[in-house]
């Protein structure tokens, strides 16, 4: 048997001790990496999670986020940071949809939501949509002179695929001819599903060659609801140089004080088209006339003007306006921002409201020419600079109901409930008429004014519908309450006896 010497023991333990430790450093390294890579993947799995969450549901997260009320970020009134970018949706494409949006700035942001929408519901491809450029205002702008491309199509990828052009062989100068149609107005999804749809198996490319107004307000699926106000808030973001202008705007009002966003839409092409000439000259209305037949897709051409602003159909004039702002106790030093392009009439129609109102400011007085000389002749630009600073104003007053009175009113309800006062016009013309023939005094006038508008202040409430009458129920995108609750039928918000459903 061999003995070894103290000496030979004492180097061998010498030569094992240094591999132990060697190995239990080994084996520290593993756990620490195991639990740094475990770590990482939780925290990225619970990011995601919360992302996903707050797309849908954004004021759940409002104590935790600093996702506030007013979703303030540069000023006040613009909409939050980006959210990290989620991965895409994997579906098989059932084709390819093209649009063609019809109309001004905010008619075709609406129709933009509501073809994302489309195109989700059918497992569609999406074509950047293309923007009208032969209307009344002949703006030549395309999607990306106007929206962040690129974040539009990243924050939506988790949806709905969107591509900025067709594949080269579908294209129309290899030869091939998409389905060229518009579809129904105010259709819902059993629509799309059951007449749409099966379209895609004999064409594999179909083009909407008009969008307004082509999904339903109400008697959509809750999801698709969400998705509608997922375009519209987050995913259609003006371009950088549109949003820098328009947040310089806001500074500069605001370091002057309140301001009110004065929509007053006294403008050639709503006169025209409207047939409303009160307060015009003859001659004035004649050429009103003119222009309204010289545009065959506006269809109705003889037009009682009294009978329309008697009914409520008219905008208000800006001497009208200049009266009711002083009913609702408007004080004669705040600054009134004319968000709208140029009024019919100029200066010599403005000056009885600058009378009562002398911080009248427009665009082009409170900027550089330069700055606004990229935007001239892009009326979609300009009025894109209006929604911005109309969003973020302390006010929003609206002298007409159309499309862009709509779609500010609806940012504004999710951006807090801001205050827009929804002028009643129909009653206001006979306040109007009654004052001014001498039957009532300004202290009866004004206080009916105000009386009649308690309640038409941007307040919570549920969407008005009316069965079988869209165009006359509340638009989804001037009151999207489904964006503003938890549950599928609002009650958290509203009350389960909180209906405006008319029959």
């Amino acid at each position: 048997m061999e003995v070894r010497s103290e000496s030979e023991v004492h180097v061998r333990s010498e030569k094992v001790l240094p591999l132990q430790g060697q190995m239990m450093q080994r084996t520290r390294l593993k756990v620490l990496f195991i639990r740094v890579c475990s770590s990482i993947l939780i925290w990225t799995c619970l990011v995601q999670l919360i992302a996903v969450w707050e797309l849908y549901n954004p004021r759940w997260f409002s104590g935790f986020t600093g996702y506030t009320t007013k979703m303030s970020v540069h000023v006040e009134g613009t909409l939050p940071s980006p959210l990290p970018l989620l991965p895409p949706r994997n579906y098989t494409n059932n084709g390819f949809l093209q649009v063609s949006c019809n109309g001004g700035l905010n008619q075709m942001r609406a129709a933009i939501c509501d073809m994302v929408t489309v195109a989700r519901l059918l497992n569609l491809t999406l074509v950047v949509p293309e923007l009208d450029k032969t209307s009344f205002w002949a703006d030549p702008s395309n999607f990306d002179d106007i929206f962040d491309v690129r974040h539009f199509i990243d924050s939506l990828r988790d949806e709905v695929r969107i591509i900025k052009r067709l594949p080269k062989r579908f294209s129309r100068r290899y030869g091939y001819q998409p389905l060229e149609m518009p579809p129904v107005s105010w259709s819902n999804e059993k629509y799309y599903l059951q007449q749409i749809l099966p379209l895609f198996s004999k064409h594999q490319v179909i083009h909407f060659n008009r969008t307004d107004t082509r999904l339903a307000n109400n008697g959509i699926p809750l999801e698709l609801q969400k998705l509608r106000c997922r375009v519209n808030f987050q995913a259609l973001k003006f371009t950088p140089d549109i949003e820098a202008l328009g947040e310089k705007l806001v500074r500069m009002l605001q370091e002057r004080g309140p301001f009110v966003a004065l929509h007053l839409r006294y403008e050639m092409d709503m006169l025209a088209f409207s047939g409303c000439t009160h307060g015009c000259t003859e001659e004035e209305a004649e050429e009103l006339k003119r222009l309204r037949y010289a545009f065959p897709w506006w269809r109705e051409k003889e037009i009682v003007s009294e009978e329309k602003r008697s009914q409520g159909l008219c905008p208000l004039t800006p001497e009208e306006a200049a009266l009711i702002l002083q009913a609702l106790g408007f004080d004669k030093d705040i600054q009134i921002y004319i968000a709208s392009g140029d009024i019919y009439g100029g200066e010599r129609r403005l000056a009885s409201l600058r009378a009562v109102f002398p911080k009248i400011v427009k665009k082009d007085m409170l900027l550089e020419p330069g700055e606004l000389q990229h935007f001239q002749n892009h009326s979609s630009q300009m009025a894109a600079l209006d929604f911005i600073v109309s969003t973020a104003s302390n006010v929003f007053v609206p002298t007409y109901d159309g499309n862009m009175a709509k779609v500010v009113e609806g940012h504004r309800r999710y951006l807090g409930l801001k205050k827009t006062i929804q002028l009643d016009r129909k009653r206001l013309v006979e306040l109007l008429d009654l004052h001014q023939n001498g039957t009532l005094t300004w202290d009866e006038f004004t206080a009916t004014v105000r009386q009649s508008h308690e309640g038409r202040m941007g307040q919570l409430a549920r969407r008005r519908v009316i069965a079988d009458k869209p165009k006359e129920e509340d638009y989804f995108y001037a009151n999207p309450q489904e964006c503003l609750c938890e549950s599928k039928t609002c009650d958290d918000l509203f009350g389960p006896d909180n209906s405006t459903a008319v029959q």
